[in-house]
């Protein structure tokens, strides 16, 4: 968070997103150790994935918070706990693609989906089958004019954790909670062009985006144009598991109506926005 507090420290306001999957990846296995050896019933994925966006939240917020306060900075953050809409005729709901969970082999896998009919189970790499959820585009966000309220008020947000609670909207205006996954960075992007940011910051493990990834002829990008982004990923420089979706969510963005969006790792922050640091995807 002190990266974040340059930030805020050199004039702007900020909307905290994050990721979650390590952590609902543990109370997961939590709830089936409960299951193995207490009997007690699974935790549900969507549970899971309000829970960690509570959790690290508070570990956001409470260390944002007490970083600003030691500069004597307005310190008011909160999180939102934030549901986000997919569409139940999403392809993605027909053919789920994203493994969760513990391993079973083939027997424990037809007790578990004797338990729970609605599940999907497939083989994982070999090692025996595991459940499997979908992954819909996120499309609306629920909590999003309280985001807008709070953020008038002059409060930095931590929202859309983990890419949100994934949520079906039914006929009678219901929600209804999903077991389902949604991309974090798409859900950013989302988020950002509803509130009408200016600017999209996507922090990686790496300074900036680039083509030939760990060859000889490696290349970082600073300045690219969308187009050229695009072209990139359309001859498969950005593998779907890694920099893909982060490439994807900034030509979203930009194709939105964003201005900017900076990619970089923490550490290049500052460096980003005062000397040109990291890769800045522009119209």
């Amino acid at each position: 968070m002190k990266h974040v507090a340059d930030v805020i420290q050199s004039g702007w306001q900020v909307v905290v997103t994050h990721g979650n999957g390590p952590q609902v990846g543990f109370l997961m296995l939590r709830s089936e150790i409960a299951r193995q050896h207490a009997g007690l019933h699974i935790l549900p994925l969507v549970s899971c994935v309000a829970d960690t966006m509570g959790g690290i939240g508070y570990q956001i917020q409470q260390a944002l918070h007490n970083e600003l306060k030691r500069r004597g900075l307005p310190s008011n953050t909160v999180t939102v706990i934030t549901q986000v809409q997919v569409d139940p005729n999403d392809p993605k709901m027909k053919d789920p693609d994203k493994f969760v969970g513990e391993f079973y082999d083939e027997e424990e896998a037809k007790a578990v989906m004797a338990d729970h009919p609605d599940w999907v189970m497939k083989k994982d790499s070999n090692r025996g089958y595991r459940r499997v959820v979908p992954s819909p585009k996120p499309m609306d966000i629920v909590e999003l004019d309280a985001c807008k309220e709070l953020i008038k008020g002059g409060f930095n947000i931590v929202a859309v954790g983990g890419g949100g609670i994934p949520v079906l909207k039914k006929n009678d205006g219901d929600y209804e909670g999903l077991d389902a996954v949604i991309d974090k960075d798409l859900a950013s992007r989302l988020l950002a062009n509803k509130l009408g940011a200016d600017l999209l910051v996507i922090s990686t493990g790496v300074p900036n985006v680039a083509v030939n990834f760990g060859k000889p002829d490696e290349q970082a990008l600073g300045k690219v144009d969308s187009a050229t982004l695009q072209r990139y990923l359309d001859e498969g420089q950005f593998p779907a598991g890694s920099m893909g979706p982060k490439v994807q969510a900034a030509l979203d963005f930009i194709k939105a109506g964003g201005k900017e969006v900076i990619i970089t790792n923490p550490e290049n922050l500052g460096k980003a926005f005062n000397e040109g640091a990291g890769t800045h995807v522009v119209a």
